[in-house]
């Protein structure tokens, strides 16, 4: 996780902290894994190095975006954008869920509450079906918990990480 220390969160942010490592690890083929907020800014994310680590799967391949967690970030929070302004010209309501599919692995968005995203990179491997139950399942148990106050506290956690290790 980006943010390795859930010491002094709430319990809230300690259960998303719980569920998105419970999510990649009982989930086979994931990658890395983002939470944006409505506005773009990284919420909660994976990293993919120690993800690699706990499953005993460490290769040379590159396994996710090229640099770090923020870049998930942009493209899941861009892809959101995208699509919420091709439903609102096709006027088909909400967009529950988007995929992309490309030849070394896939990447899934789906929405959690008020505009906030869940990004997953898979592998090419990676039972689309499984990945997206999973999904549905992690936004479930978050949408209900993620409000203004628990975003601006996992973003000043994310923030302070950041400063600790010189990022």
């Amino acid at each position: 996780m980006t943010a390795p220390s859930t010491f002094g969160l709430s319990s809230e942010a300690r259960n998303l902290h719980w569920l998105l490592s419970n999510l990649i690890e009982e989930v086979p083929g994931i990658q890395s894994v983002a939470v944006v907020s409505s506005d773009g800014l990284l919420l909660l994310s994976s990293d993919p190095v120690r993800n690699e680590e706990a499953r005993g799967t460490r290769n040379e391949k590159r396994t996710g975006p090229r640099g770090s967690a923020a870049d998930l970030a942009t493209i899941v929070s861009g892809i959101g954008s995208l699509t919420v302004g091709a439903a609102r010209l096709m006027d088909f309501g909400p967009v529950k869920h988007t995929m992309v599919a490309m030849d070394e692995g896939s990447l899934f968005v789906m929405s959690i509450s008020d505009g906030s995203l869940l990004g997953v990179h898979g592998s090419a491997d990676c039972d689309m079906s499984v990945v997206a139950y999973h999904m549905a399942l992690f936004v479930g148990r978050a949408g209900h918990v993620l409000t203004p106050e628990l975003r601006t506290e996992l973003r000043k956690s994310l923030e302070a990480d950041a400063t600790r290790s010189g990022r």
